[in-house]
């Protein structure tokens, strides 16, 4: 189920009903290749078409989102000014690293970070040349203590009592591979990016189908974490 519509059916504090509107509304938008008219909004937000505009003008008003000729509204670029500035603009700095890794492998491969009990994918690369391949959006949430990213992320903070033996192994080891904790018969691999502490837990993931892919992928995967550890410093 996609987050935003979960988020929509979410009852937020007091005071913050219009907030909480305008930013699944922006989610929703966002996450919408081909952008959303005022009234699928309204479906998805759950409001009255009217409330979706006052939404959406306001979002557009801040350059956060533009509508186009056909009436239907599409991300701007007010949003990459707020995405740059997270994390040090963490997503653009790592992205050339990705790019290779992906290539070179043939598979895909992502950027996780850390954000309170759930891991949150900031980049996601799929190889140029592939064909078919496993991907999920960037954004995706799913609980920190499920598949090799998570175990990667936990293993990335000081130890816990009745952590999983595999965090630890991961801790000791600097890598991990899972399978089909997240997605049925899915492996995944995933290396911590050693990073300073004030910044959140971080790691690169490759995911396929085939457990040879993963297993021969991890060396490069090895190599592009040590990359990004140094740049990100």
């Amino acid at each position: 189920m996609d987050e935003a519509k979960v988020n929509a059916g979410r009852s937020p504090a007091i005071g913050s009903q219009t907030l909480a509107r305008g930013l699944t509304a922006l989610e929703l938008v966002a996450s919408a290749p081909g952008g959303l008219t005022a009234q699928e909004v309204a479906d998805q937000v759950r409001v009255h078409r009217t409330v979706a505009y006052r939404l959406l003008s306001t979002l557009t008003q801040f350059r956060l989102l533009a509508r186009g000729a056909d009436g239907r509204y599409r991300s701007a670029a007010g949003l990459a000014v707020l995405g740059a500035s997270f994390d040090r603009n963490l997503r653009e700095t790592s992205l050339p690293t990705l790019r290779v890794l992906a290539d070179e492998l043939g598979v895909t491969v992502s950027l996780l970070v850390a954000e309170g009990d759930e891991q949150v994918s900031v980049a996601v690369i799929v190889p140029a040349d592939a064909s078919y391949q496993l991907s999920f959006r960037e954004g995706s949430r799913y609980p920190l203590d499920r598949g090799a990213a998570g175990v990667a992320l936990l293993a990335s903070r000081p130890p816990v009592r009745g952590e999983r033996a595999l965090v630890e192994e991961t801790r000791r080891q600097g890598w991990v591979i899972t399978h089909g904790e997240i997605e049925p018969s899915t492996y995944g691999l995933a290396v911590p990016v050693t990073r300073a502490e004030s910044a959140p837990a971080t790691c690169i993931n490759v995911i396929s189908h085939r457990e040879d892919v993963i297993l021969r992928s991890k060396g490069a995967a090895i190599k592009a974490a040590a990359q990004l550890s140094t740049i990100l410093a």
